[in-house]
């Protein structure tokens, strides 16, 4: 796993991010048992440390056999930036009395790994000495049902360490844990306000920040402007030779051609803008058309350049979005596919109908199947120059569209589990990167689901990642996840929709 990162620090995610490995035992057992017990808890904690499928370093921790220890340790986590969060496990039998004061004071995620030391049992030797050393299948019960009681938000992961399947969901929860802990310190620049009349980009900014630790607000666009107009000519010839490199420019937008300028201005706007977010210390941010200030293009080319980068972005000023992007960017990290803003844009009702996906300018380059190219035309609304923007089209792929709405009471993410499909024919006269996917379970029960819940025409397209990791992400701020995937009917959605509004209703602090 690489240490390194670009200049905004948003480019490895990972680095120096570990979790910690927590072993329940007791004093009951002996110095020799539990030095056993020490010894297969560290072989469990280095297999989820060398496996690929874990991003993060996994750091063993002595085992725990009081409650004070628990207690500080839990504390300790607490306070270590680069712990993202804890795996828990009994490999004997722990008593969870001594567990509830330091799960009380636990802030940060939280794995119940149900495991043992080794897979198959020596069934010719077994004895009642190798029977109280591994009794994992009912300390960790014990464990569980103190978990409930203290109504703790968790994932739970049952299995050998051995097991792929296992390894890859430990894997999706250290991504959550991760990306949970970059939410909570995330930073958000808007350039202007919300769209005008628009309902489901608003939010309650001061309820996600209690909630979730993100800071939302608001900057002048000409603070903006200010920083592009100092950006030097030397700058902008690295990022037009940079883009020479990664993309096909279209024949008029070449170097010397008569739209090349356009193309100098993105670069423009990219160079201060990621001066500007890199200063700043933010990770995401908004723009807005009916905003531009003295901007002389809507930000496009530099937006999803950006975005690329592992910058959060939402059009409009959609907040939300914006950190939707940002958090699963990092969930995301050198994961195949990509993570990209998006919207629902318009239907092909024949046949097995489809959705197709764009934006005006801003969809990410990491979801191209093909070589993104450099174009520049004329954009209907905001009154500026034409801008440049990079064309394509998604590859096809499995993928999950993710939206966030403000329902009033709480916040609420919908996800639909989608197929990318391409095109049936080429768009040869659509300039902006765009999107076709086919939802599951089918076109009329995904999107009257959406519907529905009140999902947002904004979203995240991640062909990365899946449910797994945005349950586990929900799971750590207690959010509601509305799931529409191959499985759900309209009667079934109904039915969430009802049990779930009574249970974050409930659930809510007085």
């Amino acid at each position: 796993m690489s240490a390194g990162t670009d200049a905004a620090g948003v480019a490895d995610p990972f680095a120096g991010s570990e979790v910690w490995f927590l072993t329940g035992s007791q004093g009951l057992y002996g110095e020799e048992t539990l030095a056993q017990v020490a010894e297969q808890s560290q072989r469990v904690a280095e297999a989820l440390d060398a496996a690929g499928e874990v991003p993060v370093r996994v750091v063993w921790k002595p085992v725990l056999t009081d409650a004070g220890a628990i207690r500080a340790l839990m504390g300790e986590a607490n306070e270590t930036a680069a712990c993202a969060g804890v795996i828990t496990w009994m490999h004997t039998f722990s008593p969870a009395k001594m567990w509830i004061s330091g799960l009380d004071a636990l802030r940060k995620p939280l794995l119940h790994l149900h495991t043992q030391a080794d897979a198959a049992l020596p069934w010719a030797t077994i004895d009642m000495d190798f029977m109280n050393l591994n009794q994992a299948a009912h300390g960790d019960r014990e464990y569980g049902f103190v978990l409930t009681r203290l109504r703790m938000p968790r994932t739970t992961v049952a299995g050998h360490v051995s097991d792929p399947r296992v390894r890859a969901r430990v894997g999706a929860w250290a991504r959550a844990a991760a990306a949970a802990g970059a939410l909570r310190t995330l930073r958000v620049a808007r350039f202007g306000d919300n769209m005008r009349d628009v309902a489901v980009t608003e939010g309650d900014k001061v309820e996600a920040e209690i909630r979730f630790g993100v800071s939302v607000n608001t900057w002048g666009v000409n603070d903006l402007v200010a920083a592009v107009e100092t950006v030097e000519e030397s700058a902008v010839d690295a990022l037009v030779a940079e883009y020479g490199d990664l993309y096909a420019f279209a024949d008029d937008c070449a170097p010397g051609r008569e739209r090349h300028e356009a193309v100098r201005y993105q670069a423009r706007i990219e160079a201060a803008l990621r001066g500007f977010l890199t200063a700043g210390g933010f990770g995401a941010f908004t723009t807005n058309f009916e905003d531009l200030g003295g901007l002389r293009q809507l930000p496009g080319l530099a937006v999803q350049r950006l975005m690329a980068d592992g910058y959060g972005f939402g059009g409009e000023g959609d907040w939300k979005t914006s950190v939707l992007l940002r958090t699963l960017k990092v969930a995301a990290a050198g994961l195949p596919g990509g993570t990209s803003f998006m919207e629902d844009y318009t239907y092909d009702l024949t046949g097995t109908p489809k959705i197709l996906g764009a934006h005006m300018l801003e969809v990410c380059p990491t979801i191209a199947g093909d070589r993104p190219r450099v174009e520049v035309h004329p954009l209907a609304i905001g009154g500026r120059e034409d801008p440049a923007r990079l064309v394509f089209t998604a590859a096809p792929g499995e993928g999950v569209v993710v939206g966030w709405c403000d329902l009033g009471d709480r916040f609420r993410w919908v996800a639909n589990e989608v197929d990318v499909v391409p095109p049936d024919e080429p768009l040869p006269n659509l300039p902006v990167a765009r999107a076709v996917w086919q939802p599951r379970p089918d076109f009329a029960t995904a999107t009257e689901g959406w519907l529905t819940a009140g999902g947002p025409h904004h979203t995240v397209l991640s062909t990365a990642l899946g449910a797994e990791e945005l349950t586990d992400l929900a799971e750590v701020f207690a959010t509601e996840l509305v799931l529409i995937d191959g499985a759900t009917t309209r009667r079934s959605l109904a039915q969430e929709l009802r049990w779930s509004a009574a249970y974050h209703r409930l659930a809510q602090r007085l």
